[in-house]
């Protein structure tokens, strides 16, 4: 039998050919890469990837896995190095060369540790284990941020101290300024300053001195009143309803103008009966004669002007001045008000035994009603007739009689002359009298009142 040789096609011999080839090719393509790798850039994974190897996806896996680690392990330097700084900064003010120098050693290991993992990564020789590493870094990451937040915990604590100390200093300052001022008013409040009337003659009085006393006995009305206000206050007293039945519907522009309804209350109650002697509304055929005793009220006034209320009730319990004293308690301190404050009527009952009671509250009105009592004696020294007035709600504001207890309300509208509509629609209107004016002859003192702009084409009224 003979044997046949099978013939092989040529076309099978050239793809026998062609797949050495490209093995030859894929080797060294695969070499080249390999050379490509070891130029310090440190590729770690070129190779083609054959699907079907699991040693080379585990190795892919791994590679990115320490990348991961390595990129973990620099933003928590990142962060070391700025918990570092932060710490730098706070140690210089105020300035600790303790801390300088321990921030300062911080930073320098935190760069050589980043910079010998930057030598391990050019020379490929990065043994990290991943997970470890990954771990290590959050911890230091989060050490390093705790490290941050003390550091500006304690620089804002610097700073609410730094503030501690200028709120105690301006305290300081503000304490001294009112020790000052009680200084003053206290020096103001003595015989010193009532020394013009001293050596002054009944045939040199005018207008000027009884301005003068009244100006002082405003502002021991005003003191009283603060008072008040600060008790109604500490006995959670409701100020607005209050303010409503002194002055219903009244329009304040500003919440800190709401004191001068008590204001007005207490001193209109005080000044009312001062055109009759001795404060006698009751029976007014007691109307003072001109030209009669006119040298009795002064030398009274010069007498009593630098004497001491509770003194001078001491030795004149019957006196005018008592009569006066306990009548207007009677009127300006309800029962009601007294038992709010204080919880009793002790003070009433004292006053209407004709007693003195010791407490800075009644203090306060007493030396009030003294300075009332006493002008009055003042105003009975003049030969001119010294005659009191009060504004009615609702007048129009006019700068002869009337003056503005706020001056905002009256910035661009009392001085204003325009005649225009808007001028005319929007004119100032008496909301109620804070204190009352006094006439002299041809003397006015100015009531003072509290206005506010308002619509309203109304006549204006006033007494």
């Amino acid at each position: 039998m003979v044997e046949m040789e099978t013939i092989k096609p040529k076309s099978a011999l050239k793809s026998k050919r062609f797949s050495k080839t490209f093995q030859k090719v894929i080797s060294l393509r695969s070499s080249a890469t390999k050379i490509a790798s070891s130029n310090g850039i440190c590729i770690l994974n070129t190779n083609i990837k054959v699907k079907d190897d699991p040693l080379k996806d585990d190795k892919g896996a791994r590679n990115r896995a320490v990348m991961e680690a390595l990129v973990a392990r620099l933003f928590a330097g990142v962060t070391t190095i700025k918990a570092a700084y932060a710490e730098l900064q706070m140690a210089q003010h105020p300035y600790n060369n303790d801390s300088i120098q321990a921030a300062d050693q911080a930073v320098v290991d935190e760069l050589r540790a980043i910079s010998e993992l930057k030598r391990s990564f050019i020379k490929r020789d990065l043994d990290l284990s991943p997970q470890i590493t990954i771990m290590l870094a959050e911890v230091q990451e989060q050490q390093s941020l705790m490290k941050t937040y003390e550091i500006t915990i304690k620089k804002l604590q610097a700073e609410v101290d730094n503030k501690q100390r200028t709120i105690s200093s301006l305290k300081k300052n503000l304490h001294d300024c009112v020790s000052f001022n009680k200084s003053l008013e206290k020096k103001l409040n003595s015989s010193g300053t009532f020394s013009i009337f001293d050596n002054l003659k009944l045939s040199a009085l005018n207008p000027t001195h009884f301005v003068q006393y009244l100006h002082h006995t405003l502002r021991s009305v005003r003191s009283f009143v603060k008072m008040m206000i600060r008790e109604m206050e500490n006995a959670d007293w409701d100020l607005e309803a209050a303010v409503n039945f002194i002055h219903p519907n009244a329009v304040f522009t500003k919440p800190s103008h709401k004191c001068f309804a008590f204001e007005s209350f207490v001193s209109i109650t005080m000044f009312e009966g001062f055109n009759y002697p001795n404060f006698n509304v009751q029976n007014e055929q007691h109307v003072r004669h001109h030209n009669k005793n006119q040298s009795l009220y002064f030398d009274k006034f010069k007498k009593v002007k630098s004497l001491n209320p509770k003194q001078y009730l001491t030795h004149n319990p019957n006196s005018s001045f008592a009569r006066f004293l306990k009548s207007k308690y009677l009127q300006v301190v309800h029962a009601k008000m007294e038992c709010s404050l204080f919880g009793n009527l002790n003070q009433r009952k004292a006053v209407n035994s004709g007693g003195y009671p010791e407490c800075p509250f009644f203090t306060a009105f007493a030396e009030m009603a003294w300075r009332v009592w006493s002008l009055q004696c003042l105003a009975l020294s003049f030969e001119e007739e010294v005659s009191i007035f009060q504004v009615k709600k609702n007048a129009r504001f006019n700068e002869v009689y009337m003056e503005c207890v706020t001056e905002d309300a009256v910035s661009g509208s009392c001085s204003s002359g325009d005649s225009s509509d808007d001028s005319d629609s929007r004119e100032l209107r008496v909301g109620f009298t804070v204190v009352p004016g006094f006439k002299m002859a041809k003397t006015v003192i100015q009531s003072q009142v509290y206005v506010s702009l308002a619509a309203s084409s109304s006549p204006a009224t006033s007494s």
